[in-house]
């Protein structure tokens, strides 16, 4: 039978919390004025900013890269000569990244032998000593130990080297390749967002072949042509070209490709930024800009090595996609919607403090609130004492 009762009461029963309505002009202003932040947080926030009821995905990419432009330079070395694509950039393909050469330091004609290494504190003798074998991390090669005539001036360590020397002291200014701030670069994207199934490249459909043969990029004319003139690249970016041309840099091309998947698929479009990613501050100018040395080797008629050793200075572009998709989904509509639900409580908590503990009259407010009932246990054992000392008297008076 008590199981019984315990089953009708668990299953047949049913208590709610006491409800106070409380007439107060203060805590209705706090309790709406609260109401109202939250619903204009979960609505203009939420869902309309954050797009609450749809499923995101993130962007997958890849980028292929053209650069195309002609340069003409005639110096001492190297007298006049033709500088194309196959000369500039090096190496003809990255992933993500091209490096465009702009200037460059040539040493011609090098082959192993003995040499003179370039004058330093180091080097320069009899300042310091020569000593066979002897190799840091700056040397040009192995020293012999040998002192020998650098020019008329000045001696300095013979070494077993690619000679003569590299001698990288003095930067060609302006830059060898100024023309390059006319070359240009056509960048191909392709992304897809796997969870929508969703592809699409940077080369819109409403781009034509012709069009795509004649265009430039500008940000208000032509927003969504591919193609980009390096030195406008620069220049969007806040720099000067010929300046940064002579140490070179790294440049960020930037693709954010933000779709909303609710709408049409034609809405979907990239939008391109630009910026420098290596530091140009004045105060930090130990070893500046971006270079690496590599070298083309071949063999006179004699059959000898040879090789010209270039250091080359540059810009490299590095081409960074990123970007979010969203479509309207259930799941997250409903979580959103019942979060923002959830959060209405803390009106009642905000008030219940203002209530209960900044009020004139809040005690009078928490008796209204609170009923206090002793313990049930408590109050039989009371009970039955009190029985107990009862029942000897009142069998008295009935004999």
């Amino acid at each position: 039978m008590v199981s019984c009762g315990a089953f009708q009461s668990f299953f047949f029963e049913y208590d709610t919390p006491r409800i106070v309505l409380i007439r107060s002009r203060k805590v209705g202003l706090v309790n709406r004025a609260v109401q109202l932040a939250i619903l204009a947080y979960v609505i203009g926030w939420v869902f309309l900013w954050e797009k609450g009821y749809q499923e995101t995905d993130s962007v997958v990419s890849s980028v292929t890269t053209k650069v195309k432009g002609v340069a003409l330079t005639n110096t001492s070395t190297l007298g006049a000569r033709i500088w194309d694509v196959a000369d500039y950039v090096i190496p003809p393909q990255e992933k993500n990244t091209v490096f465009v050469m702009t200037n460059a330091i040539l040493t011609v004609n090098q082959s192993q032998g003995h040499c003179p290494e370039l004058p330093d504190e180091k080097t320069e003798c009899p300042k310091s000593s020569c000593i066979s074998g002897y190799v840091s991390s700056h040397s040009s090669g192995i020293q012999t130990g040998k002192c020998v005539p650098y020019n008329d001036s000045i001696n300095t360590c013979e070494v077993f080297a690619w000679c003569p020397v590299e001698d990288d002291y003095h930067i060609p200014r302006p830059a060898l390749l100024q023309e390059a701030e006319n070359f240009t670069l056509l960048v191909k994207n392709n992304i897809w967002y796997p969870k929508f199934n969703f592809s699409k490249r940077n080369i819109l459909p409403t781009i034509s072949a012709t069009y795509l043969k004649n265009c430039t990029y500008d940000s208000h004319t032509d927003p969504f042509c591919p193609i980009f003139r390096l030195g406008k690249i620069v220049e969007a970016a806040g720099q000067n070209f010929q300046e940064m041309a002579v140490e070179g840099g790294v440049m960020a091309l930037q693709i954010n490709w933000d779709c909303n998947l609710d709408r049409a698929a034609n809405h979907c479009v990239p939008k391109y930024s630009f910026r420098r990613l290596d530091s140009k501050d004045s105060g930090h100018t130990v070893s500046p800009g971006y270079n690496f040395r590599f070298a083309k080797y071949y063999k006179d008629s004699h059959g000898k090595e040879l090789r010209t050793l270039i250091k080359a200075y540059g810009i490299r572009f590095d081409v960074i996609v990123f970007g979010k998709a969203g479509k309207f989904d259930v799941i997250p509509t409903m979580i959103n919607i019942g979060s923002g639900l959830a959060l209405f409580g803390v009106a009642t908590v905000l008030c219940d403090i203002v209530v209960l503990y900044c009020m004139k009259k809040k005690y009078y407010y928490r008796e209204k609130k609170y009923k206090y009932v002793e313990d049930y246990e408590l109050v039989s054992i009371s009970e039955s004492r009190v029985k107990a000392k009862l029942l000897p008297s009142l069998t008295v008076a009935i004999f």
